[in-house]
């Protein structure tokens, strides 16, 4: 298999080589990178984003330091009216930069784009989401990595529900907080501890890896901008540096998310500052939109809530309906739905909280953190096969179906989720680029697909909407009418009166 290869933006050169402290994320990436002989590149075009660097020491350090690395130069005749038309429009001069970058990746110059840039993450999106799958923040590169070159068995990363007086203060998880908040100390001890304030949190190999703080409030109490009456404010966001990604932040998102839905919330908000471009990034793409600026220059994220069924909205497709509405989805006349069989081993490591689960779903209650709880990993997933049949237009419904199993549950319906694309990929290179932002899988395995262009593996991306508890039997499907003899053994189109059968039967916690 061809090794794998990133090109680095400038703010990614500027974090591994300014003359600052290196974040733990970015060290990280290097030292992978080096371990495994993986190339980085540096655009040339990049000299013309430090030029403008004002900062004269930095931009003097900065262009010395772009020796270290491989150079892409630029492709001969492209001009900035060709990049306009592919990746356009451009409103400062950075703008003609992040397209080169993004035609580079595009070409196959490179397999993977890392960026902090927020807006080269979107301008990726407009392009294409396939395009966007392949330009990743330096979190998910760094597991990216990890996943492909290292990969190991490591406990489910979970949320768990504490007060606030449960967690130690004095981690250095919140070493970063005390430095850009001197107050912290006396605002955890007053308004977090004092008032028994909720947290949810995620450890990994024992360390706090993530946290949220939550604060319920009313129309009469609230610094949300929108008018609500029942309002769930996050007061504190946090990912540790060296986790910070969007997997992590999505699993945390993942349960607010699920229960602001559940518990009849109309608004939820939080704050973030302007160099959170990750975070800012993940809330706008689950259809949080920035109402303002409060006094200390934060942006004020929100997001509305509504326990009423979507509807279609002229502009927005039944996919973009389902993320930005998440968890709830779109289902009308023109829905189509599709069941998926799934074998065992594949179906344990595309669903890994449904693996001996010990616990009921987080969704609608909480859980102590010693405990390990579903949901347990994000909602943006791949799943890869080989069958013969097609699927529908994004915003289709699929059922995955586990089938003869040694651990129940057996023959069943498992989980829900909503097609995002499938792509084909006829080569494992393809494959490797395809599944990257989302992949569960190492070298080897993506490897053993032996995908070609006779044979091309199927990338079915999609959002995992939600686990179907308890199961939909084998027995209950035969008298439903899904099954008719014989289980299906490739993907399969199901009636729209039986697809709408099944998301009833789903148990769902809002109106569809």
């Amino acid at each position: 298999m061809s090794q794998q290869s990133y090109l680095i933006d400038t703010n990614i050169l500027i974090g591994l080589e300014d003359y600052h402290t290196v974040e733990a994320a970015y060290a990280r990436f290097h030292a992978l990178a080096s371990a495994h002989k993986v190339d980085i590149y540096v655009h040339e075009a990049a000299k013309d984003d430090i030029a403008r660097d004002k900062d004269v020491e930095r931009r003097k350090i900065s262009l010395s330091k772009i020796a270290k690395y491989r150079a892409l130069k630029k492709q001969r005749g492209l001009t900035d009216s060709d990049l306009d038309t592919a990746y356009g429009p451009f409103k400062k001069p950075n703008d003609v930069v992040d397209a080169t970058l993004l035609h580079a990746l595009e070409n196959g110059a490179s397999d993977f784009l890392v960026t902090q840039d927020k807006g080269l993450h979107e301008r990726a999106q407009k392009r294409s989401p396939d395009l966007a799958r392949r330009v990743l923040f330096i979190g998910d590169a760094t597991e990216l990595l990890i996943q492909t070159y290292e990969p190991k068995e490591v406990p489910i990363r979970h949320v768990a529900e504490v007060e606030a007086h449960e967690i130690n203060h004095q981690d250095r998880f919140f070493d970063s907080l005390r430095d850009g908040y001197p107050e912290f100390n006396g605002w955890w001890r007053e308004k977090c501890v004092k008032q028994h304030r909720s947290c949810w949190v995620v450890y990994d190999d024992g360390h706090l890896a993530g946290l949220i703080v939550r604060k319920n409030e009313t129309a009469g109490d609230t610094d949300a901008i929108t008018p609500a009456e029942k309002v769930l404010k996050i007061c504190t966001f946090k990912v540790a540096p060296e986790s910070r990604g969007v997997k992590l932040g999505e699993l945390l998102l993942k349960q607010v998310l699920w229960y602001a839905q559940t518990n009849g919330y109309d608004l939820t908000y939080l704050t973030t500052y302007e160099d959170q471009v990750s975070l800012m990034d993940l809330l706008e793409y689950y259809g949080f939109r920035k109402a303002g600026t409060n006094a200390n220059g934060e942006y004020i994220y929100e997001r509305g809530f509504s326990s009423a069924a979507l509807v279609p909205a002229e502009g927005s497709s039944p996919f973009d309906l389902a993320r930005e509405n998440y968890p709830r989805f779109l289902v009308d006349e023109k829905t189509r739905g599709f069941g998926i069989p799934i074998k065992e081993g594949y179906h344990d490591t595309l669903f890994p909280d449904l693996w001996q689960p010990r616990q009921p779903d987080l969704f609608s209650g909480a859980s102590p953190a010693e405990t390990i709880t579903r949901p347990g990993n994000t909602i943006r997933k791949v799943y890869l096969c080989q069958a013969q049949s097609n699927l529908g237009p994004p915003g289709s419904i699929l059922f995955f179906y586990k089938g003869v199993s040694k651990d129940p549950p057996s023959q069943a319906i498992t989980a829900l989720g909503i097609l995002e694309s499938m792509t084909l990929a006829r080569s494992t290179k393809e494959l490797m680029q395809m599944t990257g932002g989302r992949s569960v899988y190492s070298e080897a395995q993506l490897d053993a697909w032996k995908a070609t262009p006779e044979r091309p593996v199927k990338v079915i991306n999609y959002l995992l909407i939600a686990y179907i508890d308890p199961p939909v039997s084998k027995d209950e499907l035969e008298n439903m009418g899904v099954i008719n003899g014989h289980p299906q053994q490739s993907i399969y189109k199901l009636r729209h009166d039986l697809m709408t059968r099944l998301v009833e039967r789903s148990n769902l916690e809002f109106a569809v």
